[in-house]
């Protein structure tokens, strides 16, 4: 977790383990283009499998899609939080979405050795970061539009959720979140074509 502020603004970037087994739910399922925003294939590529046996008495894979995407909108209103609870064997918080329960007692021991092996990559790539000074790069942004518009920073607070996605990019959410590749900071350049005119709009 990277965290950089000043007088009444905060930055915080980290990653989250239950967005990355949701999208090691997504993609074994082939549910392409799923959620809002529609994020790119997790990287490494998760193989596809198929599902129709697993939920064709619950309502196949469109009730699959639809309960899917009715988590990921509540891991995002819940984050840096876990909700519902992923609880195995049984996943009981899931009772109201039983093709997407039956897919994560198939897939979530696979899912989080999955994500164990991501988080510890991620740790790498931060401790990479603070040791050439990339970290930096967001606090020099906030400061060059601070000296841009000769005042000090309005109030505020921006959340980046840094997910292993196989597309070098940015997605915005409103008001103050952004979903991007974990990879994207190496390329200066290309984060600062996302994340700069969020960081001029909020200061």
């Amino acid at each position: 977790m990277h965290n950089t502020g000043g007088s009444g603004w905060q930055i915080t970037m980290d990653t989250s383990g239950p967005m990355m087994i949701a999208l090691y739910v997504r993609d074994a399922a082939g549910l392409d283009g799923a959620g809002h925003p529609a994020l790119s294939h997790a990287a490494p590529k998760i193989r596809h499998a198929d599902h129709t046996h697993l939920t064709a008495e619950v309502g196949g894979l469109n009730a699959l899609k639809t309960e899917w995407e009715a988590w990921w909108e509540q891991l995002l209103k819940a984050y840096p939080h876990m909700s519902p609870e992923l609880s195995p064997p049984d996943f009981e918080a899931f009772g109201n979405s039983p093709a997407l329960q039956r897919v994560l007692q198939a897939h979530f021991g696979a899912a989080l050795t999955w994500v164990r092996e991501r988080r510890s990559e991620y740790a790498e790539l931060e401790a990479e970061r603070v040791a050439s000074g990339s970290d930096q790069l967001l606090d020099d942004m906030v400061d060059d539009r601070l000296m841009e518009v000769g005042r000090s920073s309005r109030d505020f607070k921006l959340t980046i959720i840094e997910l292993p996605l196989n597309e070098q990019r940015a997605w915005y959410l409103e008001p103050d979140k952004i979903i991007m590749s974990h990879e994207l900071m190496s390329q200066p350049e290309l984060f600062r074509s996302y994340v700069q005119p969020v960081v001029e709009m909020l200061v």
